[in-house]
């Protein structure tokens, strides 16, 4: 029997490399100017101003030489350094001092506060100019900062409501909002619970976006909001006539 023929060898066909599938990428929406944004939320009224940190900052003014020393509210404290808008912030102590670490224009004053509920939060600009909202316990008492303001309690944490806050406490509230990329909003609400405020913030949305994190700053007697006519929706005034004097204040400006 005759052997068979050899066959010729098989060529393979190149086989074209396979893309992974190329996910879109969203556009970043454009900076929109500040706003009033003014909300009722499970029965809060939140007042404030909402604005984009790649057009706004804040910057913390602080009175070295106690409490009402220099402005008399958050309005005098506004126009005297160019702000649209302005909110009483950090805690003080009966004598006047920060209870807390404040940085103003990289000039660190008072000390960090390692224990109370009232500085376990930290709002800062970093050396790049970049705002955040960060828990004490992932910033550093030596950090470089422009700016920085320690306050407290944390309100809502990574999208959600922080868990044990007081529910028994009625008082106005003054907080700072962020959405963990550039969206923000400074204001001042109605007597409510820090629980409660917690819960009406996550799920009200008062900026009108999902907020990432939240920072409660000093409020009943202390709680002053104000926002100029160059802000659309101003001007705009929260102040009971009962308002202390208060050691020092967040402004929002141009960048």
């Amino acid at each position: 029997m005759a052997a068979p023929a050899p066959t010729a060898p098989s060529v393979l066909e190149p086989v074209a490399a396979r893309s992974e599938p190329q996910v879109p990428k969203r556009p970043v929406p454009a900076p929109s100017a500040p706003r009033v944004a003014a909300k009722t939320i499970e029965g809060i009224t939140f007042d404030g101003v909402s604005f984009d940190s790649r057009t706004h900052r804040l910057r913390v003014l602080d009175q070295a030489d106690g409490p009402g020393s220099h402005w008399a509210d958050a309005a005098a404290a506004a126009t005297s350094s160019g702000g649209i808008a302005a909110i009483n912030a950090g805690f003080f102590t009966p004598e006047g001092a920060p209870l807390g670490k404040v940085v103003t224009n990289r000039e660190s004053r008072g000390g960090w506060n390692r224990s109370s509920s009232l500085g376990s939060g930290v709002w800062l600009e970093s050396a790049d100019g970049t705002p955040s909202i960060l828990r004490r316990e992932a910033a550093s008492p030596n950090l470089k900062a422009r700016e920085l303001l320690q306050a407290g309690p944390m309100l809502v944490e990574q999208g959600n409501s922080v868990a044990g806050l007081d529910s028994s406490k009625s008082a106005v509230r003054t907080l700072i909002l962020w959405d963990g990329g550039q969206q923000w909003w400074i204001g001042r609400t109605s007597p409510c619970s820090l629980a409660a405020l917690a819960a009406a913030t996550r799920n009200g949305r008062p900026g009108g976006w999902p907020v990432h994190h939240a920072l409660n700053l000093d409020g009943g007697r202390s709680a002053d909001l104000w926002v100029s006519a160059a802000v659309d929706g101003g001007p705009l005034t929260r102040r009971s006539i009962l308002n202390r004097p208060v050691r020092n204040f967040l402004v929002l400006a141009p960048r």
